[in-house]
């Protein structure tokens, strides 16, 4: 059964991004449904920053964290390891790291970044946990494939009151192997409701796809909150890793596009801004995640789209035809009595735009994507929004590469969410109830 992802720490931040009233200006207060939220807390990080070993025999290595055993595995530091930093994990065969050492606090939500080592092929691995002390553990959720060369988000939901201790098996075996990076565990207030399930409107009502956080530590899943949106940042692509929406009839107004492209200067101290320019003679749009056109109520709505941490580059048929007409079909949607939760992400390097194939751009601080996508939840307008998605939900699913041979009939690109979810290692609906996800992620729309 699918795993059921909850939100990581500071998502209390994300109840005051919408509601059922007209959009207000940023910085609206912290009531005490969000503080109750905020009590969540990381309570495991590690990012392999630190320690050392330089060979595959199984040994201890004391990191940030504490003490792990590593089993053909050793930290790597070479340009074919993915990493986030200058270091990660590389495991082979059928290798392991596991902590030697009980983390307390609690566990709700794991993340984990992954990746194939260099130009190595795909490998499956699994996360397992104990709760006693290292006796014995039990494997956490599905088996994930790697096969991305940059880093993925794999996120998964454990109910863990006390202490734990993770260990990261490869299951696959063989020569190909895989690169570990940013484990960070959360421990909140708990699910069922309770003060951790947003309201009516809320741009994450679905979920955090990638169990996105708002920390330093974790610069390729970095929560960003916006008033018109939210995102997952990915500091060492220079772009987003998915957005998230909703769009009602209160969004769509009469405010001309604003076309005011710019760093977004919210970005934390130190990382590289992608500008206005960044995208100049590439032969790549910058591409919109969050549209233009959904965000027309206000001057301010309508200008929050244009932060280059919102773009992407895009092929231009596939900007301007491809999803152009896709998105306008969005907003017919709504025109005709619903609202709509929107996901929109990409994934994989290199696309081919008006000047040909490229992997990145802006000498190297944008990575071209391979894939662009994009998930939409259609429901009639009302209220209790999450309790009104069922097995009968028309949800619309659309992968497309980023290329400029990309047909317009984005039709032709329609798919299920469980394929893209396997595509990115995402939970892209994790706060709707497991059985209906389970019927509304197979089915790919023929509408």
């Amino acid at each position: 059964m699918k795993i059921q992802a909850r939100y990581a720490i500071l998502l209390a931040m994300l109840f005051a991004a919408c509601s059922k009233e007209p959009v207000t200006p940023p910085l609206q207060p912290m009531t005490a449904k969000t503080a109750t939220s905020a009590a969540n807390v990381v309570t495991l990080s590690e990012t392999f920053e630190s320690g050392t070993k330089g060979a595959y025999a199984s040994g201890n290595v004391t990191l940030g964290s504490g003490s792990w055993n590593m089993n053909d595995a050793l930290i790597g530091n070479l340009a074919a390891d993915a990493k986030s930093g200058t270091q990660s994990v590389r495991i082979r065969n059928t290798g392991s790291i596991t902590m030697n050492f009980d983390a307390s606090g609690g566990a709700n939500t794991i993340s984990i970044s992954h990746a194939v080592y260099g130009s190595d092929g795909s490998s499956t691995w699994q996360l397992w946990i104990s709760t006693n002390g290292g006796s014995s553990y039990t494997q956490v959720g599905s088996t994930i494939t790697s096969s991305s060369t940059t880093l993925q988000t794999a996120t998964f939901t454990v109910s863990v009151s006390g202490s734990f201790r993770l260990s990261i098996r490869k299951a696959s075996g063989g020569s190909n192997r895989i690169n570990i990076d940013n484990i960070s565990v959360s421990s909140g207030s708990g699910g069922g409701g309770g003060g951790t399930t947003p309201g009516d409107d809320d741009n994450m009502l679905l979920g955090n796809p990638s169990g996105a956080v708002a920390n330093t530590s974790y610069p390729a899943n970095y929560l960003m909150v916006k008033t018109y949106y939210t995102l997952s940042y990915n500091r060492d692509r220079g772009g987003p890793n998915w957005v998230s929406w909703h769009l009602a009839s209160s969004d769509i107004g009469s405010t001309d596009r604003q076309d005011d492209f710019r760093a977004d200067n919210t970005l934390p101290s130190g990382w590289y801004q992608v500008g206005s320019s960044s995208f100049s003679g590439s032969g790549f749009d910058r591409g919109h995640n969050c549209p233009s056109a959904d965000r027309t109520s206000s001057v301010s709505a309508n200008s929050a789209t244009f932060l280059m941490s919102n773009m992407i580059p895009q092929a231009p048929n596939n900007n301007q035809q491809t999803w152009n007409n896709l998105e306008g079909y969005g907003r017919s949607l709504v025109s005709s009595g619903n609202e709509v939760y929107i996901i929109m992400g990409s994934y994989g390097v290199g696309g081919t735009g008006s000047n040909g194939t490229a992997t990145t751009i802006d000498n190297g601080h944008v990575t071209v994507p391979a894939n662009v996508w994009k998930v939409l939840v259609v429901i009639p307008n009302g209220s209790g929004d999450l309790a009104r998605i069922s097995s009968s939900t028309r949800v619309i699913a659309v992968n497309t590469p980023n290329v400029n041979t990309v047909s317009s009939d984005w039709k032709q690109y329609r798919t299920s969410v469980d394929a893209i979810e396997n595509a990115t290692g995402y939970d892209l609906l994790s706060n709707v109830p497991a059985a209906v996800q389970q019927v509304i992620e197979a089915k790919v729309d023929n509408q």
